[in-house]
């Protein structure tokens, strides 16, 4: 117990020291779980050993986060700002293998780690972007819409993806393992459109006690989120799908107003501990020893998903400094990424070395597009400020 309230006091210790020094620079707060992760893991400090324990307690604050982001999010009634992100992601995904096909083809690399590189590239960080956009108030904006129903769309697509994944390497896999979860995506995406005009959803009035009682509150809240992320996962679909889906469904019932107040520090709890888990599983003898293989793979991604999403949002039809902000949004490699990774890993598609090298370039692409979207938008903000001056 000594040993546990020493780690404990020192993780918190080292976050808060971090935290601070984020706000003044005025970046996201996961950068510092991630980096306290590194310097307590065990190729640094040793303070935190066994970073698999953390991982799959952290996992509970991803089911969190997109429970909160599904509460918060309104289904637009605008019918192109739900065509458009679906039109966004098909076309990144050609360019994302395309990509990828150009890369492995260059260094030599085998069909699995192709697939696995095309992935990285297809997914987005939903809790970096999704607290930008909240950051600089462009959350519910038409664009702050049109990016996160992306994202949103990211997750619905992670399903079959952590399906095929799973299954890649079984001798026993069924065409229904893949068909399923993409027929229960398309399901979900039709039912998104019928519930849009919907402003609440009634529920029986037993639901009343509730209101008044906060340890009834904590329970049912995490039971609701929990609960429909078990069954998502039962179902072929990824268990973070189903929070959202749950935090969709809630956040149309007034009555579970409450739900946010009484849930929120399980959330900034559960989901520092999965990007703690992140840092920790960094291997800083490796990054040093190859750092020149890391840095270029970090801002070769950082660069070509910025490229890959400015073009297609200009397609879209939206204008350079939207086209390049939403570029910048969408650059790095998410928490999915990170996931897929490591599924990847242990189905044996994937050797360590790739493992160890993609997990560096995702957090290396973590931690610098936060800087890459602030110093964008300054310089897009400032050029804007120009025009109007000479106007």
């Amino acid at each position: 117990m000594n040993e546990l309230l020493w780690s404990i006091c020192i993780l918190c210790l080292t976050t808060l020291g971090l935290m601070f020094l984020l706000k003044r620079l005025n970046q996201p707060y996961m950068i510092a779980y991630i980096i306290a992760g590194v310097v307590l893991g065990p190729h640094v400090l040793g303070v935190f050993t066994n970073p698999e324990e953390i991982e799959t307690i952290g996992e509970v604050g991803i089911l969190l986060l997109m429970f909160f982001l599904g509460m918060e999010i309104n289904v637009p009634d605008n019918r192109t700002l739900l065509i458009k992100p679906i039109i966004a992601q098909s076309m990144k995904i050609i360019l994302s293998f395309i990509c990828a096909a150009l890369i492995g083809n260059i260094i030599g690399l085998s069909l699995n780690s192709m697939v696995l590189i095309a992935v990285l590239f297809i997914f987005n960080s939903t809790a970096i972007v999704s607290e930008v956009l909240s950051k600089h108030n462009t959350l519910k904006t038409p664009f702050g819409t049109t990016i996160l129903n992306i994202l949103i769309f990211q997750d619905l697509l992670f399903a079959p993806v952590l399906t095929v994944l799973k299954a890649w390497n079984k001798e026993d896999f069924k065409l229904i393992h893949i068909v399923f979860p993409v027929m229960v995506c398309f399901a979900v995406f039709f039912i998104l459109k019928r519930i849009r005009n919907i402003q609440e959803i009634k529920v029986p009035k037993l639901f009343r006690s509730i209101e008044k009682d906060h340890d009834l509150q904590v329970f049912f809240g995490l039971f609701i989120c929990i609960g429909f992320g078990l069954i998502a996962e039962t179902g072929g679909l990824s268990s973070t799908f189903g929070s959202f889906i749950a935090g969709i469904i809630v956040g149309r019932v007034k009555l579970f107003s409450w739900l946010e107040h009484s849930l929120i520090p399980f959330k900034v709890f559960f989901v520092t501990l999965f990007f703690v888990s992140i840092g920790l599983r960094l291997d800083i003898a490796y990054l040093f020893s190859n750092f020149q293989i890391i840095l270029i793979g970090t801002f070769f991604v950082l660069l070509s998903n910025s490229v890959m999403s400015a073009i297609i949002f200009r397609l879209l039809k939206y204008d350079w400094k939207e086209s390049l902000y939403g570029g910048a949004l969408l650059s790095q490699t998410g928490e999915f990424g990170i996931m897929a990774l490591s599924i990847a890993y242990k189905a044996k598609i994937i050797e360590y070395s790739l493992y160890k090298a993609g997990l560096g370039i995702t957090c290396l692409s973590i931690l610098l597009s936060t800087i890459w979207i602030s110093v964008l938008k300054s310089l897009i903000e400032k050029k804007k400020l120009q025009n109007n001056i000479k106007i």
